[in-house]
């Protein structure tokens, strides 16, 4: 699929970048691999890794300035677009920051990939785009319907858009399991509700997911992977086994269980073995045989949440991940 071609990651120096970074080079060939981000220490930190690497280029830039991202555009083939204000709180105390970002760098990127010629482009989502109740869900479902309706807007134009959506990635920076590592030895884990559940993804599936769209996508998809569940106080309980869980109460903006898929989506949702597929509602894509392919329609008012999933992590399987990733566990 990248043989040969150029492909760029906003935010690429993020949680997502350090694992679709180092998997794409082993796993394919691209030509070139761009990482397009506002840090320069974090660049400079991530080239480290890649002494070597003559296929990995850098570029500083922000996706609110339109100029810079047309200019990045140069030459390249596929846009995954990782970059976006995504911690909670942040995003509800710095509203017009959050909107800048999240909406305006969507617009401006969707118009440079069409104007430079760009094939494919995989947004990345998160379930509180699903029936937003915080203003980063918001911010993200706007995004996610103005990739959507890229498709339309690119008109004569090949470039298509797509979206990939999933909940808490394991071991990720800022994410819970490093955070409760960090704190164990204190003998005391803060919970913020004893009924809270969260999907759980590696970052390596959440790679897989956005490479199986590229590959899938007609244009206007939001793919789901079909991943486990876990409640909280059983990850505190496998995390530190003898300190003590103590309710602090839900954040603002914070849901008890994450959902990716809402009823109202369930009209044009198909599932499939390993994924499911929410098809655009708008010119009647959603009845497009490229689209459904070998796809099942989920049941009217069918939801994927996290408390109601069908499939969850057991202790021993939690375990075994944090051994085997217990290096690299809230480091990138």
């Amino acid at each position: 699929m990248f043989s040969d071609k150029t492909v760029l990651v906003t935010g690429g120096t993020g949680s997502f970048g350090h694992a679709f970074v180092p998997m794409t080079l082993a796993a394919h060939r691209p030509k070139k691999l761009i990482i397009y981000s506002r840090d320069e220490m974090k660049q400079w930190e991530m080239a480290k890794r890649f002494p070597n690497e003559s296929r990995l280029r850098f570029f500083i830039g922000d996706v609110r300035d339109r100029d810079r991202l047309y200019r990045a555009m140069d030459g390249v083939d596929y846009v995954v677009h990782a970059a976006a204000t995504k911690i909670v709180p942040t995003a509800e105390y710095n509203p017009f920051e959050c909107v800048k970002t999240n909406i305006m760098g969507a617009m401006n990127l969707i118009d440079a990939c069409i104007d430079k010629g760009v094939k494919r482009v995989v947004a990345l989502s998160t379930d509180k785009a699903s029936s937003p109740v915080n203003l980063y869900g918001a911010t993200k479902l706007a995004s996610d319907k103005l990739f959507i309706a890229g498709n339309a807007y690119s008109g004569a134009h090949d470039t298509r858009f797509a979206v990939v959506r999933y909940g808490n990635v394991m071991g990720s920076r800022g994410s819970v399991i490093p955070f409760f590592l960090s704190i164990r030895d204190k003998g005391v884990l803060p919970l913020t509700d004893a009924r809270m559940t969260r999907f759980m993804i590696s970052l390596e599936q959440g790679v897989e997911l956005v490479w199986k769209a590229l590959e899938d996508m007609e244009g206007g998809e939001i793919y789901v992977k079909k991943i486990p569940s876990m409640r909280m106080t059983d990850l505190a309980r496998v995390v530190a086994p003898a300190a003590k869980q103590e309710i602090v109460g839900i954040r603002p903006g914070e849901k008890l269980h994450e959902q990716m898929i809402g009823a109202e989506d369930s009209f044009t949702t198909y599932e499939y073995p390993g994924h499911y597929k929410i098809l655009p509602a708008i010119n009647g894509w959603s009845a497009d045989p490229k689209r459904i392919k070998d796809g099942r329609r989920v049941p009217e008012g069918f939801v994927y949440s996290s408390d109601t999933n069908s499939e969850w992590m057991s202790d021993e399987e939690l375990q075994a991940w944090i051994e085997a990733n217990r290096k690299k566990i809230g480091v990138i």
